[in-house]
């Protein structure tokens, strides 16, 4: 049994910790807001950006178009880029992006096919580099990043559209996690090269457009800020998924704390009141004995 200093020392450290949850929790709430912002001022942007590029794609000629759009016309290498955060304390938010690449990489590897991942996040290398670090590119640290930007992205962009120009791969798939709300984010995997195009709608069908330049030529333009966006917005989501996660992983931990604090308190209540009942009984019985 502890005897009531250990009590009393496990109660001011159970307390400290509490304390310094509820900041980290207060932190992530503060980050949070501007993150989410960040993140819903950006969508309306990727969203008609994606649809403009359906358009195009869809007015091109079958099988004609920059190689961004077409692809290499083999499915053998797959580049796997894994976006997560770049610390922990935050749930399982890291842990189902990388389970979600992991599972991917080695379906991938059981029909044969070469895997390599680029890591945007120092926790994801870390979890991968245990099963797949030979398949490991590069790393992408971001700790320096206070804000994410579009020149953050941009970097990572074009190191993808290097490989893929240098045949390094013929297909690329982004993993992140897509903030919904504070308790929910959804681990997403989105196929970069050659891009996932949404289908047209009928009424988008009927309407007609004349391009100057010619489609191609502007796909050749787009398609690279097209991928861009795309990373962009998967940063931004990453980044508001993390936040959220955190804030609920640091107010369950407080609240734990809190749980713990009352146990070890009505512990060392009864153990006090034991040794006092104790030290009364054996006043007695010497003083019955005299």
């Amino acid at each position: 049994m502890p005897s009531l200093k250990e009590l009393r020392n496990r109660i001011a450290s159970v307390r400290s910790t509490q304390k310094i949850t509820k900041a980290m929790q207060m932190v992530a709430v503060s980050k949070l807001r501007r993150a989410q912002a960040a993140v819903e001022a950006a969508r309306p942007y990727a969203q008609r950006v994606e649809a403009v590029l359906t358009n195009l794609a869809g007015s091109a000629k079958p099988g004609e178009g920059p190689r961004l759009l077409t692809g290499s016309g083999a499915n053998q290498t797959h580049l796997l880029i894994v976006c997560t955060g770049e610390r922990g304390l935050c749930g399982a938010f890291n842990t189902a992006i990388v389970r979600l690449a992991r599972d991917r990489a080695t379906a991938l590897a059981a029909e044969g096919k070469t895997v390599k991942i680029i890591c945007v996040g120092k926790k994801g290398y870390d979890q991968l580099r245990r099963t797949h670090e030979r398949q490991i590119l590069e790393l992408v640290d971001l700790r320096a990043v206070r804000t994410i930007t579009y020149d953050t992205a941009r970097p990572i962009a074009d190191k993808v559209i290097a490989l893929f120009d240098a045949g390094e791969f013929d297909v690329c798939t982004l993993f992140f996690s897509r903030f919904r709300s504070v308790i929910a984010q959804i681990p997403t995997a989105q196929q970069l090269i050659p891009p996932e195009l949404a289908e047209t709608k009928e009424n988008e069908k009927a309407t007609s457009y004349d391009y100057e330049p010619d489609e191609n030529e502007i796909l050749a333009q787009l398609l690279p800020q097209a991928l861009t966006v795309r990373v962009y917005r998967a940063l931004l989501e990453n980044a508001a998924s993390f936040f959220g996660s955190q804030m609920s992983a640091m107010d369950n931990a407080t609240r734990n704390a809190g749980e713990m604090v009352k146990k070890y308190t009505l512990r060392y209540n009864r153990t006090r009141q034991a040794m006092i009942t104790k030290e009364l009984i054996e006043i007695i019985s010497g003083a019955e004995a005299l």
